[in-house]
């Protein structure tokens, strides 16, 4: 059962901890290694969730994944969360980490879908555009490409939307045609 809340907590000791210990960027890094891990392999976060599997076998398979690719403070940290019983949440605490790191740098999510890929040059004048515009320095660009768009795009910033695609203008059309906006109401 997903617990934000616990995660968020945990997420924000370690982050607390590895700033005291100016060690932010060594243990992102692990988040992001540990990530990977738990995107790429459902069994492992299946073991992990697993009420059935002992405490002192996860921790096996955790140290054996991730032995020697991550720091002392990421390894104290997973065999703190088996002792405590809360390895099944790591996959939440990476998430929550990842997410509280990029508010501590001031780093901005920024995602642009589109009906075809865009050209390193469009995204670049996106980027500079936004930076441009509003108060965020540091973007992180994320594209997706969606073919229903037909065309155009669609901009996620902040909590702010822009659709500018094809396909919400056709919409919209739609909609007029649908409440007869070009007909002229007789009595």
């Amino acid at each position: 059962m997903p617990n934000p809340r616990l995660a968020t907590r945990y997420a924000k000791s370690l982050i607390d901890l590895a700033l005291e210990r100016g060690e932010i960027e060594p243990v992102y890094s692990d988040m992001l290694l540990l990530q990977s891990v738990c995107k790429s392999s459902k069994d492992f976060v299946s073991l992990l969730k697993s009420p059935i599997i002992k405490g002192d076998q996860k921790q096996k398979v955790l140290d054996a994944v991730t032995n020697g690719r991550i720091g002392m403070i990421t390894a104290s940290f997973n065999k703190l969360l088996v002792a405590k019983g809360r390895e099944d949440v790591l996959p939440e605490i990476i998430t929550a980490f990842i997410q509280q790191y990029k508010d501590h740098k001031e780093i901005f999510i920024v995602k642009l879908t589109t009906a075809t890929p865009v050209s390193e040059e469009l995204k670049n004048a996106i980027l500079e555009k936004i930076r441009k515009d509003t108060s965020m320095q540091n973007i992180e660009l994320q594209t997706e490409i969606k073919e229903s768009l037909i065309g155009g795009f669609v901009l996620e910033t902040a909590g702010q939307l822009m659709d500018a695609s094809i396909a919400f203008g056709l919409n919209n059309v739609r909609k007029q045609f649908q409440n007869n906006d070009f007909i002229y109401k007789i009595r």
